[in-house]
Parts: structure tokens; C-alpha cells; sequence
């Protein structure tokens, strides 16, 4: 690539976040005469791919493996052939993050449905009752791929009153420690300015439930009607599903936006870290437990209980913890024999220690 045709590549995707570590990357594809491009929407075997030369329609098939988490998705920097009919996605750069799902609690397969991410925003709706638990969950999905998560309370004009909404607030930051929690209003505008700070360097990729404000947020952010939005339903406040493919946007003040379809299902994958981050006043509790593979269920010297009794940990918070904990082990346990046999060890050791402590309590007699 000449040094003029690399600045006119790094003048025109700049504004989707190429830089010199990724001019880096591509070198090798330069010299096979390929172009450097980001996808921005994936269907079907097909992708749209911005380049220097504008948006390209091409074929996936040549990086679809049997690994759905290395099949093209959006957000991935590829390198595209310059012609053809078809025309080819020939590679795709080293990933920096990925944003990972399970595709069902039954399934061993993880869907991966953003790349290349830097924050990652949860949209939470604030005109039905605040979920903690499904917060928590989005959040621990969001630090496993290594993206800083952001919470935005979205339809923050329907909450009746200031204090009610800083108490709602407050739930929110208890459940995401070290995570920025913004109230925001497509309506009034409130909040907006701090969204669009945030997300103005890098990549940043929208998420949440249906009906979630996350269209409609999308487009306060890019400035435009560019998101079909659908009203919400009175009864539950839940809307239908207007985003059908995940779609990277250039953003007017800087920075890209990767809006996604309202998800229903939020399985965890491999998120041990993940989990550990959101519930990081757990994990440093558990480091003044008596033993060092405290289980926090009634064990003596127990630092975790002892904190729920004192009233200084939120019991929900230790619950939620452990069932998030038990579902990504059993969601590694899938692909993992090792750790299948220690599950299962860990059962028997259990139920050992249960049947010893019925006996017990039973007395010596109890069978005569």
C-alpha cells in the first residue's frame, strides 16, 4: 500500500476506529492486494463491509468454521477482496474483546454478537420494575469481554419524581460496583450528554431486553431517525422486537454504536471473571473466610455470611452470586471433562456430608 493510498484508507475508516495497531495487523492482507474494512452488518453468509471504497456486499464463506465463535460478526476488521461477483471476506483481524453469549442453557455452543468493543452499554428500562438480577447478569457477560461496562436507565422522564429516582439509582450502583450508572431521557434530553462522552472514543455496543429504550436511544445518540422505533406496550411496559441485526453506526460526535436486537435470553459463557468483577465485594469478603474454598453456605468463619448477617452484604446479592456462579460451571462443565468429574466429586462430597448429618441428628437408634 502506497503512503498515499494509507492515508486515504486511514482518513476514511478512521471514523469507524482504524488506527495504526490495526494498519499493523492488516499488513500481511496489503500485500495480497486485499481491503481493509469494518463490518457493520452480518446476514445470512453475507456481510456489509465499510472500506476506503465505500460499502461492500460480501460472501463469509470462506471464514465460516464450525466454531460459531469464529464466524464473522459485526464489528470485526476483515480483509475483503477488491473485486469480484461474488466478492469474498478472506480473513478477519485478531480480535481485541468479544461480547459472548450461550445460545441456550441445554447447548454447549457460545454466540458471539459483537467484536471489538470498548464499552458496553446495558440498557435498562425504567418503566417496569428494576431486574437486578438480569443487570448483574448482563454485567458479568460485558466484563468477560474485556469491554468497560456503562448502565443507562432509560425513560428516566417517567419516574415521578427526583428522589425516587436517585434511590433508583442507588439499587443499580449497589448491583454494578465500579460501573458508571447514567438516568437518561430521549424525551428531555437529560443525561444524554454524558452517554455521548462516554461512547465518543471507540466502540461501544448496545444492550438490553426488548423494549428497552435501545433504539430509541440509538438515535438521540446519532441524531437522527435512523432506528425503527415501536411504541411500548401500556400493560408492561415491553415493546416488540424493532432491531432485527446487529448494526454498526458511525456515531456524529465521534466514536461507533453497535445496536443489537432486543435479547431474551442471556446464558453465560465462560464468565467466571466476568461474574467475580460484578460481585467484586463478595470476592474480597471470601478472602477472610476461615477456609480457602469456602462455599458462603454454612461454613464456620464464614466472612460472606457473616457480612449478610450484619446486614452490611444484601442477602439477594449472595444468591444472585451463587446462581450465576452454578450456571456458568455448569455451562463450562459442557466442554470441560475435567471439571465435569470435579462437579460431580464435589456432589458426592456433599451428599456425604448431608446423609452424615441427618444421621446424626437422628441418633443411633433411628433405624431399629
Amino acid at each position: 500500500m502506497t503512503s498515499s493510498s494509507a492515508s486515504s484508507v486511514s482518513s476514511a475508516l478512521a471514523p469507524y476506529g482504524w488506527d495504526d495497531a490495526w494498519a499493523d495487523e492488516f499488513a500481511p492482507y496489503d500485500t495480497e492486494g486485499l481491503l481493509p474494512g469494518r463490518v457493520i452488518r452480518v446476514d445470512r453468509g453475507q456481510c456489509d463491509v465499510v472500506t476506503a471504497d465505500g460499502v461492500l456486499r460480501a460472501d463469509t464463506a470462506f471464514v465460516t468454521p464450525h466454531d460459531p465463535l469464529r464466524v464473522v460478526c459485526t464489528g470485526d476488521w476483515v480483509a475483503v477482496e477488491p473485486g469480484g461477483n461474488p466478492r469474498y471476506v478472506r480473513a478477519y483481524l485478531p480480535r481485541r474483546t468479544a461480547f459472548v453469549r450461550s445460545t441456550s442453557s441445554k447447548r454447549s455452543e457460545g454466540q458471539i454478537l459483537a467484536a471489538n468493543v470498548d464499552h458496553a452499554i446495558v440498557a435498562v428500562p425504567l418503566s417496569v420494575e428494576l431486574d437486578l438480577g438480569r443487570i448483574e447478569r448482563f454485567l458479568a457477560l460485558a466484563w468477560e469481554s474485556g469491554a468497560q461496562p456503562l448502565v443507562v436507565l432509560t425513560k428516566a422522564d417517567l419516574v415521578p419524581d427526583a428522589v425516587t429516582l436517585a434511590h433508583l439509582v442507588q439499587d443499580v450502583e449497589t448491583s454494578a460496583p465500579g460501573v458508571p450508572v447514567v438516568p437518561v431521557s430521549a424525551v428531555d434530553g437529560a443525561g444524554l450528554d454524558v452517554v455521548a462522552a462516554i461512547v465518543g472514543g471507540g466502540t461501544s455496543v448496545l444492550l438490553g431486553q426488548s423494549g428497552a429504550g435501545k433504539s430509541t436511544l440509538a438515535n438521540a445518540l446519532l441524531g437522527e431517525d435512523v432506528m425503527a422505533v415501536q411504541a411500548t406496550r401500556d400493560v408492561d411496559g415491553k415493546g416488540r422486537h424493532t432491531t432485527t441485526t446487529r448494526n454498526l453506526l458511525a456515531l456524529p460526535g465521534g466514536g461507533v454504536l453497535i445496536d443489537t436486537p432486543g435479547l431474551r435470553g442471556v446464558g453465560l459463557w465462560d464468565a467466571e471473571t466476568g461474574v467475580g468483577q460484578v460481585f467484586s465485594e463478595i470476592e474480597e469478603l471470601a478472602e477472610r473466610c476461615r477456609f480457602h474454598d469456602c462455599a458462603h453456605e454454612a461454613e464456620p468463619g464464614c466472612a460472606v455470611l457473616a457480612a449478610v448477617e450484619e446486614g452490611d452484604l444484601p442477602e439477594r446479592r449472595l444468591h444472585s452470586y451463587r446462581k450465576l456462579l452454578r450456571e456458568n460451571q455448569r455451562i463450562v462443565a459442557k466442554t470441560d471433562a475435567r471439571l465435569r468429574a470435579e462437579i460431580r466429586k464435589d456432589w458426592k462430597r456433599k451428599g456425604a456430608i448431608g446423609r452424615a448429618a441427618m444421621e446424626a441428628k437422628r441418633g443411633p437408634h433411628w433405624r431399629s
